[in-house]
């Protein structure tokens, strides 16, 4: 309990900066169109390529993000007893979920409409995957998640005992079951009318297990990063003292 109200405190702390997915979804996504014109109800609209149009806004705000992310992981004592090599398994298998925030700092209005709007004229709708963060939002602001909440829910995905390589599978999954025994706490606690929050919740972290790494890192850190290997960044990153 004692790690997951630190984790908590940490997140509190990041929360105060803008938010990545404001930043994202502010962005316009611009699909690629495809050599030839696609037949007409054809279901490849998944494999179209998405580009930003402001990419230097974003991609500034992800990695800005990202590393105040990777501050929070390093402030966490639970974390910081793991072996290094434990450490990097946890951070390459769910960097692009952790660091996704759900509280918008500005303009909630706009977002809003940016997440609900109608596509207009020849636009195609988003790709599936960009469709999979932009439901994840949505639930996310449908429930109204808390800092809190939210911060137990990035535990449970951090501490994922199943991930292949890992030794210390016992404490991590320790770990995961004491960050969702925190967060069932803290919703009977400030939640004690809605006995069904907690299952709402769960699926809340489902959704967002759903979230493709690939996708993140294409979009949002591929123009900056280039041709480096994200997973040798992220080491290196939490290898530096941030």
């Amino acid at each position: 309990m004692a790690c997951a109200e630190r984790c908590c405190r940490c997140c509190a702390e990041g929360r105060r900066h803008s938010s990545i997915l404001y930043s994202i979804l502010r962005s316009e996504e611009r699909a690629v169109p495809p050599a030839g014109p696609a037949p007409r109800g054809c279901p490849c609209g998944s494999r179209r390529r998405v580009a930003l149009r402001s990419p230097q806004v974003a991609c500034k705000a992800a990695s800005a993000v990202l590393v105040k992310t990777l501050r929070f992981v390093q402030n966490v004592p639970c974390f910081q007893e793991l072996p290094l090599e434990e450490q990097l398994l946890l951070v390459r298998s769910c960097w692009d979920r952790v660091h996704l925030e759900t509280v918008e700092s500005a303009e909630p209005s706009m977002l809003q409409r940016i997440l609900t709007a109608r596509q207009h004229g020849e636009r195609a709708p988003a790709p599936a995957p960009i469709q999979a963060i932009k439901g994840f939002l949505a639930k996310c602001w449908s429930l109204d998640i808390s800092t809190k909440e939210y911060a137990y829910l990035k535990g449970t995905v951090l501490f994922n005992p199943d991930l292949p390589g890992l030794q210390c599978t016992q404490y991590i999954e320790g770990l995961q079951r004491e960050a969702q025994q925190a967060l069932n706490e803290h919703v009977r606690l400030i939640h004690r009318g809605d006995e069904a929050r907690f299952a709402k919740l769960n699926v809340v972290l489902s959704l967002l297990r759903s979230i493709n790494a690939n996708v993140v890192a294409e979009l949002f850190f591929r123009p900056i990063i280039g041709a480096v290997n994200m997973d040798d960044m992220l080491l290196e990153m939490l290898c530096a003292k941030l």
